[in-house]
């Protein structure tokens, strides 16, 4: 699941959630710690096997939880991790209410499974608040500011040998053209759709970065230069098919074209990014709707 589907306002939720929830569950762990030392009558909601899905968080994650979240693995983590807890309480006040000796394994296990579970709700929230904050509002692809760190973070790797890493260009075909006959709210649903056709056709480690206005790069490590190609090629085959939804009596379609080219060691990355813009500009003069690889003739271009 990728989590551009989430809207931004679901983001900024699901981040407040589980802020409540990690503070819900260590008072929660504080008045069970109470009930065990103190000898006192544990609460039978508890005790009851459905308690992960009774307290405040549970009937947020089961319930009211966005649709589109419930896929994600850090998601699925995080409810797997909070039954857990609750399973590991309902032991402690099983055994306290017979009068039974707590093991120390036993609490171990329990104070270890809130560890795990505030674990999970910080992973989780990081890579939300990165998703809010680095991505752009509009398509849900990182903005600009992150293609260069990452780049020299892949760059450092095939500098080791340890992967090949090309790079993209994208810019669609005639953009402007959309903004001005079918206005520019029009030109958002463009925007937006290509993106989202891109991420879902990508694999999970493949990145997309809007450069500004309806260009695009795109970050595809462990990739030999053949089978880059091939998927780019199949991409723009498929975003040229693509039927956009604009709020009109007929889809709209668009093209685009492409540029690209290796991430080189021996050369800065600003380079290897100049070096896939001219493979688009290429593309381009080649009468749009394709794929070109930059080579050393392209260099004066």
């Amino acid at each position: 699941m990728a989590l551009h589907e989430v809207t931004r306002d679901e983001l900024r939720g699901v981040i407040a959630q589980l802020k409540e929830s990690l503070n819900n569950h260590q008072q929660w762990h504080g008045a069970l710690i109470r009930t065990l030392v103190c000898g006192l009558p544990g609460d039978k909601h508890d005790t009851s096997d459905k308690a992960h899905t009774e307290c405040r968080f549970g009937q947020w994650y089961y319930s009211k939880a966005p649709e589109k979240l419930r896929k994600h693995p850090g998601f699925i983590a995080l409810g797997e991790e909070h039954q857990r807890l609750h399973h590991m309480a309902k032991l402690l006040l099983i055994s306290a209410d017979a009068d039974n000796l707590i093991t120390p394994l036993d609490f171990d296990n329990f104070a270890n499974a809130l560890e795990r579970l505030r674990l999970e709700i910080s992973a989780l929230e990081r890579e939300l608040e990165n998703s809010l904050f680095n991505h752009d509002a509009l398509t849900g692809a990182i903005n600009r500011f992150g293609i260069l760190p990452t780049l020299r973070e892949q760059q450092e790797l095939v500098k080791r040998h340890a992967q090949l890493c090309y790079i993209a260009m994208m810019d669609l075909d005639l953009f402007k053209a959309v903004n001005d006959l079918h206005g520019h709210a029009a030109g958002d649903k463009v925007l937006a759709a290509t993106v989202h056709y891109l991420i879902k056709h990508l694999r999970p480690y493949d990145k997309v970065f809007r450069y500004g206005g309806e260009e695009f790069v795109l970050c595809m490590p462990y990739t030999e230069l053949g089978p880059g190609f091939e998927r780019i090629k199949e991409i723009n085959k498929g975003l040229a098919a693509l039927e956009i939804d604009i709020g009109e009596k007929e889809p709209l379609r668009i093209t685009a074209s492409f540029g690209l080219t290796l991430l080189e060691p021996d050369i800065s990355v600003e380079k290897s990014i100049d070096r896939a813009d001219k493979a688009l500009y290429a593309a381009k003069s080649a009468g749009r709707n394709c794929v070109m690889i930059w080579d050393s003739s392209m260099e004066s271009a």
